[in-house]
């Protein structure tokens, strides 16, 4: 490219000079032959006046005074008696340049070598030359200098280019001052804006991912392990088929919620679901998972709530509390449910020493964790509270409670403000 912008504007250049030189060239060329002539016009003129006023005055007439006053000039002067004064000699072969004047009976011609006449336009046409070969130096140092400051903001930024290519999507920041270039610099460090944050998004979904599914894996590879051990009983390897099946139910659940959460899908999914069937399933499914351990999970509180959640999502909430407590509690484990201000309140606690108080302001944060976890359970957890409207908070740090506020169903608030207010 800089071999392009050098050879165009250099073309550009000589045409212009061409364009301008050669016309010039030819004027001041023909303006020298002019001027040329008309001076040995005013001289054989001047020549004339003064050969008649030596004539009037009887002065005589001598061919070196006139040669001396008009040196380097070839004169014939004829006078009125038809006599012949040559000054300056006679012309050899050499091409001469000629003007003639007469009066009062004299007749004068003036020569002079057309070769000076030629020499004194060579010079001024060798100037003319010089001045255009320094312009197009100039032009092509100009053109040097240009083509420099256009290429290498091209090739940077074909080098970010390849960078975003490669995934290194750091901006760089960088301006030219060239405001098209400028300007293809700032789209590019945007688009490697977007591509971090999609390069990140990636990250999580394959963490997220990693974390969900561990929870329903296990608890499925659990189920498959007490169905073979329980082979010869029929009826329980059709119960624990069953539950198996519901659990890859529940991981397909969780893979869409994922996928959901990939696509930046914040719509939510909840309706008005039965809170107690939802944590009696997972009581049921952890409950072995927790007896293996010497501990056992219990549910008490108030019956019949109804809340508005994903049935999935509060699952996997749940699910992820208890996977919680299994590796960093101890003791027994208890599901509270019960009625709040508007809301349906799930309080999960255990009989552990808690959580640490230096880590209990940013217990949800990502990749927070007080053990050899991912740090990343909770943080998902109070995702899927939000996208449902809910939340999910540390109701106590010592031994750890923590709340699932879920907003409470039209139908159950308006069955709730019946008994307060008493039948109408």
């Amino acid at each position: 490219m800089r071999r392009r912008l050098l050879l165009s504007t250099l073309a550009v250049a000589v045409v212009a000079i061409l364009l301008l030189g050669i016309p010039l060239a030819f004027a001041t060329h023909k303006l020298i032959y002019e001027q040329a002539a008309q001076a040995l016009d005013r001289e054989a003129s001047a020549i004339v006046g003064g050969v008649g006023y030596s004539l009037q005055t009887r002065q005589p007439l001598i061919g070196d005074k006139i040669a001396q006053e008009y040196p380097g000039r070839h004169i014939v002067v004829t006078l009125p008696d038809g006599r012949t004064i040559l000054a300056g000699g006679r012309p050899g072969r050499e091409r001469m340049l000629t003007a003639g004047a007469s009066g009062g009976g004299v007749t004068v011609r003036v020569s002079r070598p057309a070769a000076e006449v030629q020499d004194g336009a060579l010079r001024l046409l060798v100037l003319i030359g010089s001045l255009a070969l320094f312009g197009v130096a100039v032009t092509v140092g100009l053109a040097m200098f240009q083509a420099r400051k256009l290429t290498l903001p091209l090739i940077d930024l074909a080098e970010t280019a390849d960078r975003l290519g490669t995934g290194n999507a750091r901006p760089r920041r960088r301006r030219y001052g060239i405001p098209e270039v400028d300007r293809v610099a700032e789209v590019l460090d945007r688009s490697a804006v977007r591509i971090a944050d999609l390069l990140a998004a990636s990250r999580e979904f394959a963490s997220d991912a990693s974390h969900q599914l561990r929870t329903p894996l296990t608890a499925l590879s659990m189920r498959l392990e007490e169905m073979i051990e329980a082979a010869d009983y029929p009826d329980v390897v059709r119960e624990e088929g069953a539950a198996a099946v519901a659990q890859t139910e529940r991981l397909v659940a969780v893979v869409e919620q994922l996928l959901a959460r990939a696509r930046h899908d914040r719509t939510g999914g909840a309706v008005a679901s039965p809170v107690d069937d939802i944590i009696a399933q997972q009581v049921e499914e952890w409950r072995p998972i927790f007896r293996r351990d010497g501990r056992d999970v219990q549910m008490v509180g108030a019956q019949g709530l109804v809340g508005m959640t994903n049935p999935e999502g509060l699952s996997q909430i749940v699910a992820t509390l208890l996977d919680n407590s299994l590796m960093h509690g101890s003791g027994t484990v208890t599901i509270n449910t019960k009625p709040g201000a508007g809301s349906v309140v799930v309080e999960v606690g255990d009989e552990g020493g808690g959580i640490p108080p230096e880590l209990e302001p940013r217990i949800f944060e990502r990749s927070v964790s007080g053990g050899k976890g991912t740090g990343l359970g909770l943080y998902l957890a109070r995702s899927l509270a939000v996208v449902d409207g809910g939340r999910l908070e540390l109701v106590q740090a010592r031994p750890a409670v923590f709340g699932i506020f879920l907003r409470q169903a039209a139908d159950a608030r308006l069955a709730s403000e019946r008994v307060v207010l008493g039948p109408a």
